[in-house]
C-alpha cells in the first residue's frame, strides 16, 4: 500500500510538470529577434510556369506567433485550421489572428503576435523584430506563395532557446506546403476546394506527381529552397534600429533542368 501510495503521488507530480520542447527552457527573462524572411523564388530557380503577370511571383505578408507547445499555428500531416485555410488560400489573415488571440486566452499559451510586410517580388527581403519567453520560446510562421491555390511557407514550433540560454542566430531554407483546402496544380489555378479537407503537406519535385504540378521536377531529387528564414538575437543597443541586409549567393537555388 505504501509503495502504491508513493507510485500515485509521483504519477500526479510528473502530470503537473510542463511537457513539450520548451519545457527545459531556463534562459533569461526574455529575448529579442530580428526575423528576416528572403524569398528565393526567381525564374531562374524554379522555371515551370513561373508568375509573370496577372499577378506575378511574390509573398503575402508575414504573420507569425511566439508560443508554448500547448499551442499550434500549423503542423504537417495535420488539418490546417479555418484561419491557416483562409490566409493560405487568400491570404486573410482576420480568421487565423483570431484563432491565436483565443489560444492565448485561453490557455496563456501565446506569448505575442508579430508581422513583416509583403514582398512584391519572388525574391527579396521582409523583417521585424519578436520577443520570446522562457515558457514562450517557440516561433511559428505563415506566408503564402502568391499566386497559387493554397501554398505557403513557414516554420511549425521553431525553439530559439537551448537549454539555460538563447540561441545567437538561426537559419532555416524553407520549402512549399499545400494546406490541403484547395485542389489546384497550378500557381493560377482556379479556385476548386478539397472536398473532405486533406492535411498539410509538404510539396516536393515528384509530389503531387501529376505533370501539371507546378513544382513537378522529375529530374531532381528534392527542391531547391524557395525561401530562408534567419533570426538573430538582439543586444541591447540594438533594439530598434532596422534590420541588415543579409546577401544570400544568387546561385544558391538554381534549378538546372530543361523543363519549362
Amino acid at each position: 500500500k505504501v509503495l502504491w501510495t508513493v507510485l500515485v503521488t509521483m504519477l500526479g507530480y510528473a502530470s503537473s510538470l510542463p511537457v513539450g520542447e520548451d519545457a527545459l527552457c531556463t534562459a533569461e527573462d526574455l529575448a529579442k529577434y530580428r526575423i528576416i524572411f528572403t524569398g528565393k523564388w526567381s525564374q531562374t530557380a524554379f522555371p515551370k510556369q513561373y508568375p509573370l503577370y496577372r499577378p506575378p511571383a511574390q509573398w503575402s505578408s508575414l504573420l507569425g506567433v511566439t508560443h508554448s507547445s500547448d499551442y499550434s499555428m500549423w503542423k504537417k500531416n495535420e488539418y490546417a485550421s479555418n484561419g491557416v485555410r483562409d490566409f493560405a488560400e487568400k491570404g486573410e489573415a482576420w480568421a487565423l489572428m483570431k484563432e491565436i488571440e483565443e489560444a492565448g486566452e485561453k490557455i496563456q499559451s501565446v506569448h505575442g503576435i508579430f508581422s513583416a510586410p509583403a514582398i512584391s517580388s519572388g525574391t527579396g527581403q521582409t523583417s521585424t523584430e519578436l520577443e520570446v519567453h522562457p515558457r514562450h520560446p517557440l516561433v511559428s510562421f505563415v506566408v503564402r506563395i502568391v499566386p497559387s491555390p493554397d501554398w505557403f511557407v513557414g516554420t511549425d514550433s521553431l525553439n530559439l532557446c537551448e537549454g539555460d540560454h538563447w540561441m545567437e542566430e538561426v537559419s532555416v531554407d524553407l520549402f512549399p506546403y499545400d494546406a490541403g483546402t484547395d485542389s489546384g496544380f497550378t500557381f493560377s489555378s482556379p479556385n476548386f476546394a478539397t472536398i473532405p479537407q486533406d492535411t498539410v503537406t509538404e510539396i516536393t519535385c515528384s509530389s503531387p506527381s501529376h505533370p501539371a504540378n507546378s513544382f513537378y521536377y522529375p529530374k531532381l531529387k528534392i527542391l531547391p529552397p524557395i525561401a530562408q528564414v534567419t533570426m538573430v538575437k538582439l543586444k541591447k543597443s540594438q533594439l530598434g534600429l532596422s534590420a541588415p541586409f543579409i546577401n544570400l549567393p544568387a546561385k544558391s537555388n538554381e534549378i538546372i533542368d530543361t523543363v519549362s
